[in-house]
């Protein structure tokens, strides 16, 4: 791992997103839109948002070499942007020596994988799509101990 002990503490959060990919009908099934069958497995977008926030506080167990980070707030959100298209943003905050970009990444792409599960028994053409960063940010104060 990188030594960050020299570094001081800072406020720092991170926001990635990425989209989940997939038919009309099954995207109303995954948002319970009113006439549509509810999915085999059950209510997929609490479920991703759960497994989300689950994997942006395990990212230090996931990725190699990546610090492990006690999180103060983790987010998980799920918007859709079009017909067959959900987009997913995560967002995760703490005050520590390094950022917190690899977990808001991490939340992104285990919701949208909890999300492919739980809708491939339905529809066989799910696609996982441009997860990526969208902004991080630390504060320019250092934190004083306690």
């Amino acid at each position: 791992m990188v030594n960050v002990g020299a570094k001081p503490p800072r406020a720092r959060t991170a926001v990635a997103e990425g989209e989940f990919v997939a038919a009309k009908g099954t995207i109303d099934r995954l948002l319970g839109v009113a006439g549509s069958e509810p999915l085999p497995k059950g209510e997929a977008i609490a479920v991703a948002r759960v497994a989300g926030i689950s994997a942006s506080k395990m990212t230090g167990q996931l990725i190699p070499l990546c610090h492990p980070l006690p999180l103060e707030h983790a987010s998980v959100d799920f918007d859709r942007v079009a017909e067959e298209r959900l987009r997913v943003r995560a967002s995760a905050s703490i005050e520590a020596k390094t950022g917190v970009e690899m977990e808001a990444l991490s939340a992104v792409a285990v919701a949208c994988l909890t999300l492919y599960d739980m809708a491939k028994a339905v529809d066989k053409n799910l696609r996982i799509e441009n997860i990526h960063l969208i902004k991080k940010t630390k504060s320019d104060t250092v934190s004083q101990p306690h």
